[in-house]
C-alpha cells in the first residue's frame, strides 16, 4: 500500500517542475532545419511557408535600423543616418515599438497568448515563475540575440551558484556545530594523521570563554578598563562560524569553481550561438560617431575594409588624450583611498567615544559599534561616490574620442568597473589586510598624527569585522540596485501617467492609442545598455570569489538575489521599458576578460585571508611544533590545548603609570618583560611568518596548477556540438548543389535551352 501511495505521488508530481513544457510556449515549435544567411538571388533555395512571417519581429526591426542608419536626410557626406538626427535632436526617439499589451482579459491556458509580449510575460516575468527555466529562444526571438545571451549568461551564473552556495552553507553550519560542541561539551572532530587541510578550531574559543582570570591589556587610550579575556567570548563564537576547519577546502572549492563556471559557459555559449546562427556571424562594420568625424574631419585616411575615406585619429592625439584618461582614473583611485582613510579616522576617533558612552550595552559592545557604524559609513560613501564616478567615467571616455560606439562602450564600462571595485573592494582590502597589523604593542603604540592610536584587532582576530563589512555592503547594495532597477521605473512610469490624466486623457482613450504612443509613456532603455547589468553582476561575482574564505555565505546571497535579479530584469524589459533594438552579439564581451581576471585575483586573495587574517597558520604551527602533540605524528583537539595562551604576550602595566600595577595580555608573538629581551619577537613569531608564506606560495601554486588542469580538460566546445556542424557543413553544401541542379533543371525545360553550369 505504502508503495503504491508513492507510485501514485510520483505519477502526480511533474518530472521536472523547472522546465517549461511545450504547451505553455507553443509559438517555440519550429522546423527543424538548416539555416545560411538570405539572398534574394537565392530565395528558391529557403522553406518559406509564409513571407509575412518569415523573418522574424526583431529581425524585420533590425533591417528597418539598417535601412534609417544608411538613408541621407540632407546632400552631404555626413548628412545620414537616424543616429545623427537623435543627436541634434531632430527626434525626441527611434525605437521599436511592442508587439502589444503585456495583459490579456482572458487566461492563457484557455485562450492562448495574444502576442510574444503577453507569452513573455505570463511565462518569463511574472514572480510566480520563479523557479522556471528561461525561455531563452523566445527572448532571442523578441529581443534579439545580444539580450538573449545575457539573459542566458545571467541564467548560467544563478543556476552554477547553487553548488557553491550549497557547500558555503555547510562549511557555515559546520562552523555552527561545533561551536556549539566544543562550548558545551569541550570537544571536537578527530582528524587523522595525514590531513593536512582541516584543524581543529573549537578549542580556541572554548579556552577563550574560560579565561575569566586573563586580564587583557587596554584597547585604547582613553576611558578603556582592563578586561578579562572572557568578554570576548561572543567574537570568539561569530568568528568561528567563518574561521574554522573548512575554510581551506571551500577557498579551493571556490577558486575550482570559478574555472569550472567560466570553462563551462564557453560551451554553452558555443552550443547558443550554433542554434541562434551565429557560428559564421561577424560584427557588422560599425558607422563613426558624429563626435569622432567633428573632431577628426580634417584629416583622412583609407579604411582598410571599406576602402573609402575616412577621418583619421593622429597616433600623438590618441597617447595625449589616453594619458590624461589614465592620469584621471589614477586620481579617481587616489579618492578612494582618501575616502578609506577618513573612514578609518572615523573608526579612530569612535571607539575611545563608544568605549565611554553612558549606554551600558554599547559600553559593553564599543568595538561592535564602532565596526557597524563604520560600514554604514563606509556604504553611504560608496554609492554617494559611484554617481560621480559615472560622471567621470563619461567625461574621460568623451575626452579619448572613441572611433565607434562600441569602443566607446568598452572603454565606459571598463573604467566603471575599475571605479566601482576599488570603490566596493578598498574598505575590505584594508581591514583584511592592514587593519591592526601595526598598531603597535602595549607603551609604545603607533598613532596617527601622533593622537589617535591605531585599531588593533580583538583577541578573535579581525575576520568578524572582515565579515561584518561584507555582509552588510553585500546585502544593502544588492537591495538598493533592486530597488533603482525596479521601484525607479514605476515610479517614472506612475508620473507619466499621472501627466496624461492631468492632460485630460481618460482610460478609455489611452486604451485606443497606437502602440507606439504607449510605449512612448515608457521608459527608455538606459544609455549604457546592457552595461549596467553586467557591472552589477560582475561586481557581485567578485564578492562571491575573492573574499569567498572569509565569508561562506557570500555565494547563498548572491543565490537568492539573483533568482530575484533574473525576474525582476525580466520584469523590467517586458512592462517597464520601451522595446530596446535588437542586437546580435556573439559573447558577453569584454566582461569574460574581467571574469577571467576576477578569478585570478581571487586565488591570491584568498591565499592571503588565510594565511594572514585568519587564525589557521598559527593554530597549524602551534599544533605540530609547540603543543602538546609535538612530534607525535596525531592532531586531536587536546593538540591545541594552551594556544590561546601562547598567541597572547605579556606585559607589565606598571610601565603605563596611572596607578596600574601587575600584568596584561595582548595578542602578539612577543617575549615577556622579565626576559633578556623584552618585549622583542619570539621564535614563534618568526615560524608563524614563515609558515604563513609557505602558505601562500603553495596554495596559489596548487590552486593556479588545478585551475589550469581543468581549462586544459574541458574544451571550448563540445564534441557533439563539431560533429553536428561539420554535418550541417555537408548537408548544406549537398543541398545547395541538388537545388541548383534543380533550379537549371526547370529553367532548360522551362525556356528549351541548355545550360552549362560548373558547380560551385
Amino acid at each position: 500500500s505504502l508503495q503504491r501511495n508513492i507510485r501514485e505521488l510520483k505519477s502526480w508530481l511533474p518530472r521536472n517542475p523547472m522546465k517549461l513544457d511545450k504547451e505553455a510556449l507553443p509559438d517555440l515549435e519550429e522546423t527543424d532545419c538548416y539555416t545560411a544567411p538570405f539572398s534574394r538571388a537565392r530565395i528558391h533555395h529557403f522553406t518559406i511557408n509564409n513571407k509575412d512571417s518569415f523573418f522574424s519581429n526583431s529581425t524585420r526591426s533590425r533591417i528597418v535600423h539598417h535601412v534609417l542608419q544608411r538613408t541621407k536626410y540632407e546632400d552631404g557626406k555626413s548628412k545620414m543616418g537616424i543616429n545623427r538626427l537623435l543627436n541634434n535632436g531632430t527626434y525626441e526617439a527611434a525605437f521599436p515599438p511592442h508587439e502589444g499589451s503585456h495583459k490579456s482579459r482572458h487566461p492563457i491556458k484557455t485562450h492562448g497568448a495574444q502576442n510574444h509580449r503577453h507569452l513573455l510575460y505570463e511565462r518569463w516575468a511574472r514572480w510566480g515563475m520563479w523557479y522556471k527555466y528561461q525561455p531563452l529562444d523566445l527572448i532571442r526571438r523578441y529581443f534579439g540575440e545580444k539580450i538573449g545571451l545575457y539573459f542566458a549568461w545571467l541564467g548560467w551564473y544563478t543556476g552554477m551558484l547553487i553548488p557553491a552556495a550549497l557547500v558555503g552553507l555547510f562549511v557555515f553550519l559546520y562552523g555552527l556545530f561545533t561551536m556549539d560542541s566544543s562550548q558545551v561539551r569541550g570537544h571536537n572532530l578527530l582528524f587523522s594523521r595525514y590531513s593536512l587541510v582541516f584543524l581543529p578550531c573549537g578549542r580556541e574559543s572554548k579556552e577563550i570563554c574560560e579565561a575569566n582570570e586573563t586580564i587583557m591589556c587596554p584597547m585604547c587610550e582613553r576611558n578603556c578598563t582592563l578586561q578579562k579575556l572572557n568578554e570576548s567570548c561572543i567574537y570568539a563564537k561569530v568568528t568561528h562560524l567563518f574561521d574554522n576547519g573548512g575554510t581551506v577546502f571551500f577557498a579551493i572549492f571556490m577558486a575550482i569553481w570559478a574555472t569550472v563556471f567560466l570553462e563551462f559557459w564557453k560551451r554553452r555559449r558555443a552550443v547558443l550561438t550554433y542554434d541562434w546562427d551565429l557560428i559564421d556571424w561577424e560584427d557588422e562594420e560599425e558607422e563613426l560617431r558624429p563626435q569622432f568625424e567633428a573632431k577628426y574631419s580634417q584629416v583622412e585616411r583609407v579604411n582598410p575594409i571599406t576602402g573609402k575615406p575616412e577621418p583619421f585619429q593622429p597616433f600623438p592625439d590618441k597617447l595625449s588624450r589616453l594619458m590624461v584618461s589614465v592620469s584621471g582614473i589614477f586620481f579617481m583611485i587616489s579618492l578612494v583611498l582618501t575616502a578609506v582613510f577618513a573612514v578609518v579616522v572615523y573608526r579612530l576617533v569612535a571607539m575611545e567615544q563608544f568605549a565611554s558612552f553612558k549606554w551600558y550595552f554599547i559600553k559593553k559592545y564599543w568595538q561592535f559599534a564602532t565596526s557597524g557604524t563604520g560600514v554604514c559609513i563606509n556604504f553611504m560613501i560608496i554609492m554617494s561616490l559611484n554617481v560621480v564616478y559615472e560622471k567621470v567615467a563619461y567625461l574621460l571616455t568623451d575626452l579619448e574620442h572613441p572611433r565607434t560606439e562600441s569602443e566607446w562602450e568598452n572603454s565606459f564600462a571598463l573604467k566603471m568597473f575599475l571605479f566601482q571595485f576599488v570603490n566596493l573592494n578598498s574598505s575590505i582590502f584594508y581591514i583584511a589586510f592592514f587593519l591592526g597589523r601595526f598598531a603597535g604593542r602595549p607603551g609604545k603604540y603607533n598613532k596617527l598624527f601622533n593622537r589617535w592610536r591605531l585599531e588593533e584587532c580583538h583577541p578573535s582576530g579581525c575576520l568578524i569585522d572582515l565579515c561584518l563589512q561584507m555582509g552588510v555592503i553585500m546585502v544593502l547594495k544588492q537591495m538598493w540596485n533592486n530597488f533603482m532597477e525596479l521601484g525607479y521605473p514605476l515610479l517614472q512610469n506612475w508620473w507619466s501617467r499621472r501627466k496624461m490624466k492631468r492632460r485630460g486623457q481618460s482610460v478609455e482613450n489611452k486604451i485606443s492609442l497606437p502602440q507606439w504612443e504607449k510605449d512612448w509613456n515608457l521608459q527608455p532603455m538606459n544609455l549604457h545598455g546592457l552595461m549596467d547589468e553586467y557591472l552589477e553582476m560582475v561586481l557581485q561575482f567578485g564578492f562571491t570569489t575573492i573574499f569567498v574564505a572569509a565569508f561562506p555565505l557570500a555565494p547563498l546571497l548572491a543565490l537568492l538575489n539573483n533568482i530575484i535579479e533574473i525576474r525582476l530584469d525580466a520584469y523590467k524589459f517586458v512592462t517597464q521599458w520601451r522595446r530596446p533594438m535588437p542586437a546580435r552579439a556573439t559573447d558577453i564581451g569584454i566582461w569574460y576578460g574581467i571574469l577571467e581576471g576576477i578569478g585570478v585575483l581571487a586565488v591570491i586573495t584568498n591565499a592571503f585571508v588565510i594565511a594572514i587574517t585568519s587564525d589557521y597558520i598559527p593554530r597549524f604551527v602551534y599544533a605540530y611544533k609547540y603543543g602538546p602533540c609535538t612530534d607525535q605524528g596525531y592532531r586531536q583537539e587536546k593538540c591545541l590545548k594552551g594556544y590561546v595562551n601562547s598567541s597572547l604576550s605579556v606585559f607589565d602595566l606598571s610601565e603605563l603609570g596611572m596607578g596600574y600595577s601587575g600584568y596584561c595580555r595582548y595578542r602578539d608573538y612577543r617575549a615577556p618583560p622579565w626576559s633578556s629581551t623584552p618585549y622583542e619577537f619570539t621564535l614563534q613569531f618568526w615560524h608563524v611568518l614563515a609558515a604563513r608564506l609557505a602558505f601562500i606560495i603553495v596554495f596559489e601554486h596548487l590552486v593556479f596548477g588545478i585551475k589550469s588542469f581543468i581549462a586544459y580538460l574541458i574544451p571550448d566546445i563540445p564534441k557533439d556540438l563539431c560533429d553536428r556542424m561539420r554535418r550541417e557543413k555537408y548537408l548544406v553544401q549537398e543541398m545547395m548543389y541538388e537545388a541548383e541542379l534543380e533550379h537549371l533543371q526547370r529553367e532548360r525545360k522551362k525556356n528549351g535551352k541548355q545550360y552549362h553550369h560548373e558547380w560551385p
